[in-house]
């Protein structure tokens, strides 16, 4: 059964997803015909986002190794990239248990209206399966493996819940949320940010959303040229020639222009799904709201997560540098930092300055909760075989060293079974709280345009 199932997540977002769609649009009323051109046109929006993604990372990749050789780090600790890190994830018992688990429990919370999201993103459940082989390797427990998969599953699903508003708000993607583990974190660290920069002169009333930018500076403003120009810098820091600079450069321009239109066709596809989902629960379920839970690779196009993730790499590999304790080489995951401040510009009403300042404190909590956490990452791999490459010390920016992995691990590491109890005690009472005692009173979102 295990086998099987990892047959089927084995044939990539690509296969899995629009099956899922399609399956999820007939239960929910769409007309076979319909709900097949909807998950055909998902799957080939996810093709276009992967090729743009890849893009960016087959550029943006290699020009932060030349960075991080120019610059001569000796770091002890490699960070692998998530690639790497959701590997080591499925690759024991443990991690392929955490689909059906998953699955299962987001069924039992709707159903006892707990949650207002169906996740259908299922390959990104390896942010619960990493969790449980974190904790599995700690405590040499399968049965706390197994728990820490359902109180992870239940946090994603309740932050998810309260993501939605913003989502709707800041995208314009009705009915969509994303219960993925790297964005989620970021979303409540940029809360209190947003509250202190509020209270900060000077900085409260800089306005730094793209479109302000473009009014003040023209032509320089317009996302594809900041795009180019900052590809353009960080060639040049990379130490590349005029031929590898100018390519990065367009590369990067290229990105800002063709991801939106990517996420522009998935949307295209999943609104029908949407429309259906929603006449469904308002029949069966009147005045219940459903969510559907997406990869936040539909948010990463947007010009001021891209701006500010492209800004970023250089400061992140520089904090790498100087942050006194750090033992964190950034690597693998330097790539993947849009999907780290996707839902802080949205917090941020798009303000790429406080985007940028917010995700520089946030990047140097990761390096050091990334460094903190590669012993148990390394015995995790070794469980799971996978290849260390000679490398004595490995760890992944993009789940490793974010705060909720630092929140169970920490607790599981202080508490042990205590620990993880209370996590899915308070997790379980907010969402009665999000889900049950506010469900009559009307959701608002605080985005200040332009900010």
């Amino acid at each position: 059964m295990l086998e099987a199932l990892q047959w089927f997540v084995n044939l990539g977002s690509i296969v899995v997803l629009p099956i899922f769609i399609f399956i999820f649009g007939i239960i929910l009323g769409t007309k076979p015909g319909k709900s097949f051109t909807s998950a055909l046109t998902v799957g080939i929006g996810f093709v276009g986002l992967n090729l743009v993604i890849d893009l960016l990372s087959n550029s943006l990749g290699p020009a932060a190794q030349a960075m991080v050789e120019r610059f001569g780090l000796s770091l002890t600790t490699i960070d692998v990239g998530w690639p790497a890190a959701a590997a080591i994830s499925y690759g024991t018992i443990l991690g392929s248990l955490s689909i059906p688990i998953a699955i299962a429990v987001n069924i039992v919370l709707i159903i006892f209206g707990l949650t207002k999201t169906l996740n259908v993103d299922i390959w990104n459940i390896w942010h619960a399966a990493f969790i449980a082989s974190l904790v599995y390797a700690l405590t040499d427990n399968f049965a706390m493996g197994i728990f820490a998969t359902v109180v992870y599953t239940m946090m994603i699903l309740l932050f998810s819940d309260v993501i939605a508003p913003f989502v709707n708000k800041f995208y314009g993607f009705p009915n969509i949320t994303f219960p993925h583990g790297t964005s989620a974190p970021g979303f409540f660290f940029s809360l209190p940010m947003n509250w202190l920069f509020d209270r900060i002169p000077g900085i409260k009333n800089w306005k730094a959303d793209p479109e302000t930018i473009q009014k003040r500076f023209g032509i320089f403003g317009d996302s594809t040229v900041m795009g180019f120009l900052i590809g353009l810098v960080i060639g040049i820091l990379a130490g590349y020639d005029i031929a590898g600079v100018g390519q990065l450069a367009v590369k990067t321009g290229a990105v800002m222009v063709i991801m939106p239109r990517m996420v522009s066709l998935l949307m295209e596809g999943l609104t029908p799904i949407s429309e259906s989902a929603n006449k469904f629960v308002q029949k069966r379920f009147p005045g219940r709201e459903l969510y559907i839970g997406m990869d936040s690779a539909l948010s990463v196009g947007h010009p001021a997560v891209l701006s500010s993730s492209l800004l970023l790499v250089p400061i992140t590999i520089f904090l790498a540098v100087v942050l006194p304790g750090n033992t964190t080489l950034p690597f693998g995951d330097l790539a993947t930092i849009p999907f780290v401040v996707c839902l802080m510009a949205a917090v941020f009403g798009g303000n790429i300055i406080r985007t940028v300042l917010a995700g520089t404190i946030y990047m140097g909590s990761v390096l050091y909760i990334t460094s903190w956490v590669a012993p148990l990452l390394t015995k995790a791999a070794q469980a799971a075989d996978f290849n260390m490459e000679g490398r004595a010390s490995i760890t992944a920016l993009a789940e490793g060293g974010l705060w909720t992995t630092w929140v169970y691990i920490g607790l599981t590491k202080l508490l042990s079974w205590g620990g993880l109890i209370a996590i899915g005690v308070i997790v379980l009472a907010l969402m009665i709280y999000v889900n049950r005692m506010t469900k009559n009173k009307a959701t608002t979102v605080n985005i200040k345009d332009g900010e």
